[in-house]
């Protein structure tokens, strides 16, 4: 949110008051407080009739410093995210010689007394500045009722009103050096590098070709080896070098604000921290890694459909691990109810054992609104289950399933609720869920614990995965569950696996979809996938298969659409490719989904490491190889793992542009060995891309399905590249 016009002067409406100087500081056992007037005090009279802002530094992790901006306190406490690594008792604060200090670990804060005002973040290891809040920095801006000022995003459940907007916001800038490069945010599919963006941490339900995302997290880090976290799960509004070209600003209503300066040296030291503080990733089944099959959306299908499939599969050879019932497993117009469609599945529990005796899981979609004209409805109203209007209305629209509720987490009741139909359906066989939308959150609401509308609009998506998961970890155990999400928010990778969002059938979608899984991993997520040759429309074959090599090389794979069926041999038949041909739809999914259950052993390595440390599977170049100058702008690449770097071919003719940083690196596919620290130019037929293993590596791996014994447990080669 922008709140100036250009340096000098501010924006029709905006009244800007700007925390002056340190007047004076404080400490109180582990804590520095610092009065900031919003004038220069010269004198008695000064202290009169003007705002003071209160900025406490305190430290919840060692090489954390947490800061909290408030100009009226009196305010009651609102809705801030978990932090379940928080720990009271670190860091030491003083103030003396003019400076109030706060040193926690490799991280010092400090506030220079008087004018200006000037708060430093330091690396205490090097004595370097890593980012600083300086002189008209820390702002409160209160805004005209009756002016024309933007207060942020609308749509997707955000409605203009008196009872949402604030006239109040709060706000920091932190500086950005020269060359100093902004990543993560949230899934976003633009440019990864966030310098000259505005952002607007708001989840929404625009697919992956809009500034919408389903996932936002207000966290980023940057090039210079820290990373910052705002602690406000509602609307934030980041201008990233975009209003104030030298800073990152972020803003967010009301009279208080709170942020989190993580030191980590690199990256990946950083999102270490940052998921210590907010939730590490658990390790996901090894059955997840294989892949997933889906029904589609719209499409009709019933157990013949699904076994039609499921034999096509096996008789072409390619592994398959999970199969998908996207929405019309249940009744159209009663989702989401969590009941078969009888007309279409009238043994469940038959089927279902039939599926886990081909050695299949089994997936089902569901959502967190109920149909009004599902008998649930009612049951849900009666009871108190749904959110409200301020009138005592149920909330209901029409946008997805007609005159729909939408369940009210906040409430205890409906939590256990919801959850008693989940276990029926995990009972009947069901393995996982696809927790589709959460996105769609209205404002015009009231929440049975009295949550703010604002921040809980992000926040909801949290409170849905987060009764989902449980339901499926208390039935199969830590480290077996696991979700497929669609929407979340800061924290929201303690429970993975979450997707990318409905992209279109082009080569342009597939590389924003790339972008957007890039950008998340830099958020904190480790899990990640997408769907497989799109999910609006229906990809060309050659668009298929190339996003084939893509998805499986991603860390989840799944083949799912809207319209149309993603099995292979449908698009051989589109093109008129022979199946048995290298090159065909089949062969390509083949070719790719063995690789990928030899890499299996691989992969669970790389998901304890995200588990114990919080290091993504896919890894931004920026992530592994934070001292290459030359990866900085990447984002048609990446590493799977810590070892295979990954460029998917995205052009019609097979060209591929990728860089290949400094060291010796072998084509896993072909066992060629090529220098690197320069770019490559290469042409890929559809059943090869570059894949390349780096020096040093050892790489776990299974033999292929038709080596192994069914009697004998899965041989593993340990591949070693010197």
């Amino acid at each position: 949110m922008k709140f100036t016009d250009g340096f000098w002067q501010v924006r029709p409406g905006v009244d800007a008051l700007y925390g002056r100087e340190a007047y004076e500081a404080w400490t109180e056992a582990e804590t520095i407080k610092v009065t900031v007037p919003t004038k220069v005090i010269e004198g008695r009279g000064d202290t009169l009739n003007r705002p003071v802002l209160t900025v406490t530094l305190t430290s919840p992790l060692p090489g954390i410093i947490g800061v909290t901006v408030e100009h009226h306190q009196g305010r009651r406490k609102e809705l801030s995210f978990d932090l379940p690594g928080a720990e009271a008792g670190h860091g030491k604060a003083t103030v003396d010689d003019g400076v109030a200090r706060l040193v926690s670990g490799d991280i010092t804060a400090e506030v220079s007394l008087g004018a200006a005002w000037d708060l430093r973040f330091i690396d205490t290891s090097t004595g370097k500045i890593l980012t600083s809040s300086k002189d008209k920095a820390l702002g409160y801006m209160r805004l005209d009722p009756d002016a024309q000022v933007d207060r942020g995003p609308v749509g997707n459940g955000r409605e203009r009103s008196t009872r949402f907007t604030s006239d109040t916001y709060v706000h920091e800038q932190l500086s950005l050096g020269v060359g100093e490069l902004v990543y993560g945010l949230g899934e976003r599919f633009g440019p990864v590098v966030r310098n000259g963006q505005t952002i607007d941490i708001w989840n929404a339900d625009g697919g992956t070709s809009s500034e919408q995302s389903y996932k936002n997290v207000p966290f980023y880090l940057t090039n210079r080896g820290y990373g910052v976290f705002v602690n406000h799960p509602g609307h934030v509004s980041f201008e990233v070098g975009s209003e104030a070209v030298e800073r990152v600003q972020l803003s967010v209503p009301g009279e208080r604000v709170e942020y989190f300066v993580i030191n980590g040296g690199a990256p990946a030291g950083v999102l270490e921290r940052y998921t210590a503080l907010t939730g590490r990733p658990p390790e996901v089944p090894e059955w997840s890694y294989g892949l997933w099959l889906s029904t589609s959306f719209t499409t009709d299908y019933d157990e013949d459909t699904v076994n039609q499939f499921i034999d096509g599969m096996d008789a072409r050879n390619i592994p398959l691990s999970v199969f998908h019932f996207d929405c019309f497993w249940m009744r159209e117009f009663n989702w989401c109810d969590f009941e078969w469609d009888p007309r279409v599945f009238p043994e469940p529990e038959a089927m279902l054992k039939r599926l886990h005796d081909r050695g299949l899981k089994v997936s089902l979609w569901i959502n967190p609104y109920i149909a009004q004209r599902s008998p649930l409805f009612a049951e849900a109203m009666e009871n108190g289950y749904l959110v409200k209007r301020p009138d005592g209305d149920v909330w209901q629209w029409d946008l997805w399933q007609p005159g729909m509720g939408l369940v009210d987490f906040t409430n205890p009741g409906a939590v256990e609720w919801y959850k008693y139909h989940l276990r029926r359906l995990v009972h009947q066989g069901v393995d996982c869920f696809k927790t589709d939308f959460g996105e769609r959150i209205p404002v015009e609401v009231d929440y049975f614990d009295g949550s703010s509308p604002e921040r809980m609009h992000n926040y909801y998506t949290h409170l849905f995965n987060t009764a989902v998961f449980e339901v499926l970890e208390e039935t199969h155990g830590s480290g077996e569950a696991v979700v497929f999400a669609r929407s979340a928010t800061a924290g929201g990778q303690s429970m993975p696996v979450h997707w990318g969002g409905d992209s279109t059938s082009t080569f342009e979608s597939m590389a924003e979809t790339l972008r957007g899984g890039l950008s998340l991993a830099m958020s904190g997520f480790s899990y990640w996938s997408h769907d497989i040759g799109g999910f609006e429309g229906t990809a060309a074959p050659a668009v298929f298969k190339r996003w084939v090599a893509f998805g499986l090389l991603s860390s989840h794979s799944r083949l799912h659409g809207s319209e149309s069926y993603r099995v292979p041999w449908l698009f051989d038949q589109a093109d008129g490719t022979a199946e048995e041909h290298p090159e065909s739809a089949v062969s390509v999914t083949r070719k790719f989904a063995e690789l990928k259950r030899s890499l299996t052993p691989y992969l669970l390595q790389a998901g304890r490491t995200a588990a114990a440390v919080g290091t993504p599977i896919l890894r931004p170049m920026q992530l592994a190889f934070p001292k290459d100058p030359a990866v900085a702008y990447l984002d048609r690449q990446y590493m799977l793992g810590p070892d295979l770097l990954v460029a998917p071919v995205m052009q019609e003719d097979g060209t591929v542009e990728f860089y290949l940083p400094q060291g010796r690196w072998t084509q896993l596919l072909t066992g060629e060995t090529v220098e690197g620290g320069h770019w490559l130019t290469q042409r890929h037929g559809f059943d090869s891309l570059p894949l390349y293993v780096r020096e040093g590596a050892t790489l776990a791996v299974r033999a292929a399905e038709s080596e192994q014994s069914m009697h004998i447990a899965p041989e593993i080669t340990v591949e070693v590249h010197p």
